[in-house]
């Protein structure tokens, strides 16, 4: 399928747009990293937690921006790099993250919506897939709608997921200026950091899109 001039031409520019949007993340991190700030990543994210009535255990984990939320052990994971870094990027990735964690203290719908719609994804993004392929292989296009349509779970996850990222990062970002702890060049490179990764899910969201978009077509010329 990959071979298919045509996944090229809708899915290529897409997939390279996502690859610049990690470098533009990568980048981004690195150069937050040389403005200091007297709070680490962990500490910033207790404080933030701690205004607002939040009390959940932060885990160092290995990885380079490995840092996430998980909702269902209600904890938060840094990368060391986040957690223990007293820089402007560290302070951004945590705060972003504990903005996931007061999302799903507060219910913020979009979470809610999403966190339900990973199973269908997960599923979506390696079955999909292959029912797809092995429809085409053996003409069956039973096998191809059903492809199609859980990789379209997959799409409506990444759709779902584009607002509770902006949301999140709308939080770090609030949090930190009502802190009061920061410098105006500290909280400008936290905003660089969290607008570039921000675009790294805008660059998978049109990505899944154009893969169903591929998808569609694919199917319709076989028949």
């Amino acid at each position: 399928m990959i071979f298919d001039p045509l996944y090229f031409i809708i899915v290529g520019p897409f997939f390279l747009l996502g690859l610049i949007a990690q470098f533009w993340v990568k980048s981004a991190f690195r150069s937050g990293q040389n403005i200091p700030t007297y709070l680490s990543g962990a500490e910033a994210a207790r404080e933030i937690m701690r205004r607002n009535g939040l009390d959940l255990p932060i885990e160092c984990i290995p990885g380079e921006l490995s840092d996430h939320y998980d909702p269902s052990a209600k904890v938060l994971r840094l990368s060391q790099a986040v957690y223990e870094g007293r820089n402007a990027a560290a302070v951004g990735v945590a705060a972003h993250e504990v903005g996931h964690a007061l999302q799903d203290a507060q219910r913020y719908p979009a979470l809610v919506v999403r966190n339900m719609a990973v199973p269908m994804a997960s599923l979506g993004s390696g079955a999909g897939m292959w029912l797809f392929v092995l429809g085409l292989i053996f003409s069956m296009k039973a096998l191809v709608l059903a492809g199609i349509v859980l990789f379209s779970c997959v799409v409506f996850f990444q759709l779902v997921n584009l607002p509770v990222e902006f949301n999140a990062s709308t939080r770090a970002r609030r949090q930190l200026a009502e802190m009061g702890m920061f410098t105006d060049e500290s909280l400008s490179a936290v905003s660089k950091t969290l607008t570039a990764a921000a675009m790294t899910y805008v660059a998978a969201t049109l990505q899944a899109v154009m893969t169903l978009v591929y998808l569609v077509l694919s199917s319709n010329r076989e028949e």
